[in-house]
């Protein structure tokens, strides 16, 4: 039997593609969902099923954002061979993005027992989607929002690309909550600081899709589930990045920082009643 039905991996695949890109934490509502279902949150193989649907939300970016992507590689490709193309800020937009990426992988190959023990608690998703939300709050408030995507310098990408690092270690932070915050901290506007986090999460999220899957195939998850959570969260999460993109160029994230915090209390509740177990 697999950990992991077809039917739920639907509803995972789509609570994935819904919530890897807004600032609400996809692993956070990935737990709560699982526990509804009497998914065991803490499952090797269901810790790899989650990882690896992930891929499904960035083949959507990639497919979304393919031009830039092209743009930016073809810059970096003609770096590496011609010295005047260097001077290109895709160029160095390229380099920023593998050196961004560094942290975030060392600390999760180091800290992985603790991300795949207790820090994968519901009552830890619970304080981090209230603590996100405080940071998230702040930062809207402090940044000036006046600078654009070209103004982005290797200094903003390393500190954006660490921040990563809250949500791998607090899952309920949100990855694109915790970058985005860095980058409206760092005074850039809510669109570039979207596509930031867009950029950046495409090589870390399919690495640790990647490197999960033999947990998922080895330990307990089928192959259909897999595939099906995969192509639901690719589905959502391209109609989800297109939404997000619109919504921030007229709104603030406070609807989300709302959104966060009655989740993180309800959460608080459920588990407090034992309606689900941590």
């Amino acid at each position: 039997m697999s950990a992991i039905s077809v039917g739920q991996a639907v509803v995972l695949g789509v609570v994935e593609g819904v919530t890897e890109f807004l600032p609400v934490s996809s692993t956070g509502h990935l737990k709560i969902a699982e526990g509804l279902m009497d998914i065991p949150v803490d499952d090797k193989s269901v810790v790899g099923f989650s990882a690896v649907i992930q891929v499904g939300a960035i083949a959507a970016v990639l497919v979304y954002f393919f031009k830039d992507i092209v743009r930016i590689v073809s810059a970096w490709v003609r770096g590496l061979a011609h010295r005047e193309e260097r001077y290109h800020h895709d160029y160095k937009f390229a380099w920023w993005v593998i050196y961004a990426t560094i942290p975030i992988v060392l600390v999760g190959l180091a800290a992985k027992p603790l991300i795949d023990g207790p820090l994968g608690s519901l009552w830890v998703v619970a304080g981090s989607l209230i603590a996100g939300s405080a940071v998230m709050w702040c930062a809207d408030q402090m940044g000036r929002h006046k600078r654009g995507e070209d103004d982005t310098s290797f200094k903003d990408a390393m500190l954006v690309g660490t921040s990563q690092i809250l949500a791998l270690l607090f899952p309920g932070f949100s990855r694109s909550g915790a970058t985005m915050s860095t980058a409206l901290i760092l005074d850039l506007d809510r669109v570039a600081a979207t596509r930031l986090s867009f950029f950046l999460g495409i090589p870390a999220l399919t690495g640790a899709g990647l490197y999960e899957l033999k947990d998922a195939l080895g330990a307990g998850v089928g192959a259909a589930p897999l595939v099906v959570g995969t192509l639901v969260s690719f589905v959502v999460a391209y109609a989800s990045i297109a939404w997000l993109l619109k919504f921030v160029a007229k709104h603030s994230f406070n609807a989300f920082v709302l959104y966060r915090t009655a989740v993180g209390v309800l959460l608080f509740a459920l588990l407090g009643t034992g309606v689900l177990n941590a």
